[in-house]
């Protein structure tokens, strides 16, 4: 076309040149765009016969131009568009004209015509223009840029908090290349190698740090729950070993031990000359310690314990340290004297002697490799008729008389069951602040890719990053706010537990249970989308997500299934609501009456639930009403539910059975206001004002998403409308464009060290 005689003789006709081009350009000429440029073409009295059968050539199917052709016609076009300001096609059309020749008064008339048919055609002038302008187009997308609106180091001091320098000491360890990641599919190499980690970090005295002054440690169990969480930036096979030497093997002994037992063992398990194990699940009853099979049995005469384990179903199985490093074990088992069975006890049993060599009696079985945490060699063990001496009796809650007979300081079986595992609530302290450590690795990978990952962007412009992209802020964002959430949460709890009254153990535990079932399952969905948003390479293990998707995974059922222990949580609630109401006086229940009447007139009138103002979306103290009342109100359901059932001759069991889900829900509605109120309540503690607005961009997202996500809910209950539901859609859509602004220094202020993170795509400088 560009060189035909037509063209030569009457420049004008290059004005159709744009409109060809960007018919051809899907390579489809439809009828219909075919009848409109002939039309067109038929219309212009301007043009000659010869003119219009050479232009109607230019739109016929049957010929179309070659990619060459195309090629050549972009060029011609685009030398055009950068030369002119004109928005639409056929604007660089009329420059196509100047370049060859000049404007006839005839075509400058049909200017408006030309513009009609650009629109019947489907073109967005703009838009079909841009594709052909050179560094001309500037989207908002293109724009967006990470910015810091505050110091990275005040916001990493306020997640430190008291525990900044064991924190930064941990970090500065792992961060020697004794630690460097080695290459995990040799079990037997990996093992070695987390085994030696575990002694590097003994030799520094973390294992021993929660440990009595006495018995070689510090005294500091905050300390140790800060060096698990900063571990698990690392290898989560080495915090597992970690926990298990350290945590559920010495702090058994700590705290269902007594000072006999201190003294004897404490020193040596903090140094790992004495590695141990935790032997208390059974694969027949899982989560339900209380039904444990294996009996600890005592004899008067020789005043010993012959454990024992019944059948093989009764095996200790998963049990971390057993295949191959640990030479004794807490063993929980039912204590048998004198034919009675007085429930679960603790007894230390040795496994191994000094050369490593099983005892008579023992039998291991190595679990062999898992999904995960292939580091760690969980193993089965199978006792028969093992005998120790009673001293070996883990003796707090469970004593044995010197003339032979069962004792104890709590009378109640189900009370001392209870007290003796909620003494090991650390776990599930533990457990969660890991979880929360691997979500944090997660997106400072993901972040920070996304953040230099470019792909696509407006047509005849530069690729944008990923991370400006609407969908993908939607995908990450607000796991960000999310992890922030769960921080000050879990700094609340471990606070809580380490403060404890005996009288606060209930809801300590509960408490515990909760946050560890949402962190961890967060931690698993997190996890997913953050491998998800790195495409190809967040499946490539040298991006460190597989490891941790995989090492991860089971802390959804490590130290209790998640659906179980929100059902605990459920319970746990239930148990005070009866007793909120069987001690509220008449005073007591005008209160209440006028409190559930309060909440009516104040967030439940139809100016409030249908109120779109963003100031009011945005208020705190609209979400913690949102919160308060969905926990309250499924509480409320849930107690009535079950009474019902009751009442109408149900087994209480089978009551409890029918209503698994809503039990959960009302575990949820718990825990997602306990976080938000910490959220909260961290804002209000925080000096730093740029910190603080950054945070509170972030509990706004947190409580918005939480709503959003049980929209259906509220909607029920009408507590909101339609109208106000869609409006806060849009403005999470809006707080994950201003958190992502920001989303890179706010992974920053985890400090996790690029070493631990080995993740090439995050750690580009």
């Amino acid at each position: 076309m560009l060189t035909s005689t037509q063209l030569k003789s009457n420049p004008s006709l290059f004005v159709f040149l744009p409109l060809f081009y960007t018919v051809w350009s899907d390579a489809v000429l439809t009828p219909s765009e075919i009848a409109t440029i002939e039309g067109l073409i038929e219309s212009q009295q301007w043009l000659s016969a010869d003119e219009k059968t050479f232009l109607r050539s230019q739109v016929n199917p049957a010929s179309p131009p070659s990619p060459d052709d195309l090629l050549s016609w972009k060029e011609e076009i685009k030398k055009a568009a950068d030369q002119t300001t004109g928005k639409s096609l056929v604007d660089i059309g009329f420059q196509l004209v100047r370049n060859h020749g000049t404007i006839s008064p005839q075509l400058l008339k049909e200017q408006g015509v030309l513009t009609n048919i650009e629109a019947t055609l489907g073109f967005i002038s703009h838009e079909a223009a841009y594709n052909f302008q050179s560094g001309k187009r500037e989207s908002v997308t293109q724009q967006l840029t990470t910015q810091q609106t505050f110091d990275i180091g005040a916001l990493e001091k306020i997640l430190d908090g008291e525990n900044a320098a064991i924190i930064k000491k941990v970090k500065t360890i792992l961060d020697d290349p004794e630690f460097r990641y080695i290459d995990s599919g040799n079990l037997e190499i990996y093992r070695a190698k987390v085994l030696q980690w575990a002694q590097l970090l003994a030799a520094q005295g973390f294992g021993s740090i929660a440990y009595p002054k006495s018995c070689g440690g510090q005294d500091d169990m905050a300390a140790y729950f800060a060096i698990m969480e900063t571990l698990s930036y690392h290898d989560l096979s080495l915090v597992v070993k970690f926990g298990v030497q350290f945590g559920l093997w010495g702090m058994s002994v700590y705290f269902l031990g007594t000072e006999k037992h201190h003294k004897k063992y404490l020193k040596d398990i903090g140094t790992l000359d004495l590695p141990g194990c935790f032997a208390m699940t059974e694969i027949h009853h899982g989560s339900n310690v209380k039904g444990v099979e294996t009996t600890a049995t005592y004899n008067h005469t020789t005043k010993t314990i012959t454990v024992n384990t019944p059948h093989k179903n009764a095996r200790k199985e998963f049990i971390g340290n057993a295949a191959l490093h640990g030479h004794m074990a807490t063993v929980f088992a039912k204590l048998i004297v004198e034919g009675k069975d007085y429930g679960v006890c603790a007894v230390i049993v040795p496994l191994r002697d000094k050369k490593g060599n099983t005892l008579s009696g023992i039998t291991i079985e190595d679990c062999g490799r898992k999904m995960g945490l292939n580091g760690v060699d969980n193993g089965k063990i199978e006792f028969k008729n093992v005998v120790v001496p009673l001293e070996n009796l883990l003796d707090r809650y469970t004593q044995i008389t010197a003339e032979g007979k069962f004792s104890s300081p709590i009378a109640s079986d189900n009370r001392r069951f209870f007290t003796m595992l909620g003494t090991l609530v650390g776990g599930r302290i533990g457990i969660p602040r890991a979880g929360l450590s691997a979500s944090k690795s997660g997106l400072a990978i993901a972040i920070k890719y996304g953040d230099q990952r470019k792909q696509f962007g407006p047509e005849g412009a530069p690729e944008v990053p990923i991370l400006n992209y609407r969908t993908h802020q939607r995908r990450l964002m607000p796991y960000l706010a999310n992890v922030y959430a769960l921080h000050f949460s879990l700094q609340y709890l471990t606070h809580r537990f380490l403060n404890r009254k005996e009288e606060e153990m209930q809801e300590i535990e509960a408490l515990a249970a909760g946050l560890k079932s949402f962190t961890t399952w967060n931690a698993t969905a997190t996890l997913q989308e953050c491998r998800e948003c790195c495409g190809g390479k967040g499946y490539m293990s040298e991006n460190r997500i597989d490891a941790l998707k995989n090492d991860s995974d089971i802390f959804t059922t490590f130290e209790g299934d998640n659906t179980v222990l929100m059902q605990l949580v459920a319970k746990s609630r239930l148990t005070e609501f009866k007793h909120e109401f069987a001690h509220m006086n008449l005073f007591g229940i005008l209160n209440y009456v006028a409190d559930q009447a309060k909440t009516k007139i104040t967030e439940l009138n139809p100016i409030v639930i249908r109120n779109t103002d963003e100031d009011h979306l945005l208020d705190p103290q609209f979400h913690l009403d949102a919160f308060r009342y969905r926990e309250r109100n499924i509480l409320t359901s849930a107690a009535k539910r079950l009474k019902r059932h009751i009442d109408e001759g149900m087994d209480s069991f089978d009551a409890f059975n029918v209503s698994q889900h809503h039990l959960v829900q009302v575990g949820f509605a718990y825990i997602e206001r306990i976080v938000l109120e910490k959220f909260i309540d961290q804002i209000q503690n925080t000096a730093d004002k740029n910190c603080q607005a950054i945070l509170k961009k972030l509990c706004a997202l947190f409580a918005l998403n939480q709503i959003d996500k049980n929209k259906g809910w509220y909607l029920e209950q009408g507590y909101l409308e339609g109208v106000k539901t869609k409006a806060i859609r849009k403005l999470l859509n809006q707080l994950c464009w201003d958190v992502r602004q920001e989303a890179v220094p706010l992974v920053n202020a985890f400090a996790i060290p690029d070493s631990l993170l080995a993740a090439p795509i995050a750690t580009v400088k």
